[in-house]
């Protein structure tokens, strides 16, 4: 996906010429928006394939913008932060982004990381379209539209994040298979998290609470999760 649509939101001119410079040496095509206002408009006009976002935006924080991307749209979210404590990169993985990197930054780094992101989110597409036979999954009052990435609940949509939806698959397509913490940062975010493993717990409790699914996606204490078998 080299030909990819990047949106840069950033309001340090000097960072975001840099990063567009960068990628569009790489073949990526950027755009860049200096306040989260102008981000959100350029999303619709722009319609980009992946969003570098700064954490601290002049209007308002990078989160804000992450929550209302990602209860919209199906956008991977890239975060460019100065905060390097593990509070902060585990509540912005919370809100919905894909990935995060602190300044300073080696851009090859960052170019390298936007590749793994896009490139995921490319074998996970090609997967959905391959595996057709699974169009619907239903459980108890549910309905997952798998290629549509639609989640119903008693035919009425349910507003999943993006890493909300994946954590939910992961463990619907492998229904009695024992997920810990670990295996799910790993499968559902792409990489090994060192760290506060809250982000699973936190996003497990609120599938259950849009989902009202606290019988199906069991905790297995001191290991995990799991998604009971239908019959268990």
């Amino acid at each position: 996906m080299n030909n990819a649509k990047i949106l840069i939101i950033e309001d340090d001119a000097p960072i975001a010429d840099l990063l567009s410079y960068g990628l569009s040496m790489e073949g990526f095509q950027t755009r860049i928006a200096s306040s989260g206002a102008a981000g959100m408009r350029e999303i619709e006009l722009f319609q980009p394939d992946l969003l570098l976002l700064d954490w601290m935006l002049p209007d308002q924080s990078g989160l804000d913008i992450c929550k209302k991307v990602t209860s919209k749209y199906n956008i991977p979210i890239f975060m460019i932060t100065a905060k390097s404590d593990i509070t902060d990169k585990v509540l912005g993985l919370e809100f919905g982004a894909d990935d995060y990197i602190t300044k300073p930054f080696d851009l090859r780094e960052v170019i390298a990381r936007i590749r793994t992101i896009l490139r995921r989110l490319e074998q996970s597409s090609l997967k959905d379209q391959h595996d057709l036979h699974t169009e619907v999954i239903r459980f108890h009052n549910i309905e997952i539209h798998v290629e549509e990435r639609v989640v119903n609940k008693k035919g009425q949509p349910i507003e999943l994040t993006p890493k909300e939806y994946d954590l939910l698959m992961t463990l619907v397509k492998n229904p009695g298979r024992t997920f810990t913490r670990s295996d799910l940062l790993d499968v559902v975010w792409g990489y090994h998290f060192v760290g506060d493993t809250r982000t699973v717990d936190t996003h497990i409790q609120r599938l259950r609470k849009k989902l009202d699914a606290t019988d199906y996606i069991a905790t297995i204490f001191g290991i995990g999760y799991k998604f009971k078998k239908m019959g268990d």
